[in-house]
């Protein structure tokens, strides 16, 4: 698993182990959440609060995001079907991250490379074939077998995960998408309200968060009963206010109606940043501390970076 070293102290260290085999697993239950992930919801042009200090911030145009995380479902669909186009194909790369040349074999596409501000330590993202999702990588949920891309069926419903920068860019473009930017995506996540204190919302739904709110580090939902305390990705809208098996959820969803923009999975964001390579990913995951899924977090890693604990969501305008 190819890594770079990322900001939060849990992810430092998950960073440097290899992601669970999950043919070697026990599998988790499969629950329907109910929350359509072919939804999307619009966030109208307005101010809002940005960062730790609220920040007003000015936004002059309406745009669409995906109500949920894409999943392994769709993200199947998509590599089937992008490949009998031969949008994308399946083989061997070599690429570079950062002094190391890594190879691997998985689906590759085209990608129309970066702007170069030779920037110290910034390295170049050329045009060229990149690396979208590794097929050697035990804890991929999406598995290619007998010509076809299927999700395990325990999976089919959690947000793909194990999916580069690239290959997230990938998926939004195929579709005439695109990655939300940053800012969109903290707009989206956190909306223009305050709470009593007039503060910005630090989180979807408010500013407190509860073991039953998100899906993070030793939250105590259903599936760290599989796991353990570093758990998994939970099905995409599981907190939705629902009650699974007695598991009580808190109705997590942003003022715009999107679920799990805090914890499951750290999700890309679009954002080519100057005088740097680097790619930022928002939103915490099961493995972070409740703290660092606050709205205005975030983590940065390369775009040929992959995780089981990062995935993505597209917008459109």
């Amino acid at each position: 698993m190819k890594r770079i070293l990322l900001l939060t102290t849990l992810m430092i260290l998950t960073a440097c182990s290899a992601a669970p085999d999950v043919a070697t697993q026990a599998l988790p239950e499969i629950y329907a959440t109910g929350v359509d992930s072919d939804a999307w919801a619009v966030v109208p042009a307005g101010e809002f609060p940005s960062g730790l200090h609220d920040h007003n911030t000015a936004m002059d145009y309406d745009y669409q995001i995906m109500v949920t995380d894409v999943t392994n479902q769709q993200y199947a669909q998509f590599l089937n079907d992008a490949v009998a186009d031969q949008t994308v194909s399946i083989g061997d790369i070599d690429f570079n991250e950062g002094e190391n040349v890594i190879s691997a074999y998985g689906v590759i596409g085209p990608y129309e490379g970066d702007p170069f501000d030779a920037y110290k330590h910034e390295l170049v993202v050329a045009r060229g074939d990149k690396l979208l999702y590794s097929l050697e990588e035990a804890g991929a949920r999406v598995k290619y077998k007998d010509g076809e891309f299927k999700a395990i069926p325990a999976y089919a419903n959690h947000p793909v995960t194990m999916v580069t920068w690239f290959g997230a860019n990938a998926y939004c473009s195929y579709y005439d998408w695109r990655l939300p930017l940053s800012l969109e995506w903290e707009k989206a996540a956190r909306g223009t309200e305050f709470d009593e204190n007039g503060n910005g919302f630090a989180f979807p739904w408010g500013s407190e968060i509860e073991l039953n709110h998100a899906n993070y580090y030793a939250s105590s939902d259903l599936f760290e009963e599989v796991y353990g305390k570093l758990g998994s990705t939970t099905p995409v809208g599981f907190y939705n206010g629902n009650t699974y098996d007695g598991y009580e959820t808190l109705d997590q969803a942003s003022p715009y109606g999107l679920y799990d923009m805090a914890g499951n999975v750290w999700q890309w964001v679009g954002d080519d940043f100057p005088k740097q390579h680097y790619r930022h990913l928002q939103g915490g995951s099961f493995y972070s501390y409740g703290i660092d899924l606050r709205v205005w977090k975030f983590d940065s890693a390369s775009p040929t970076y992959f995780a089981p604990d990062a995935g993505f969501r597209c917008a459109q305008d």
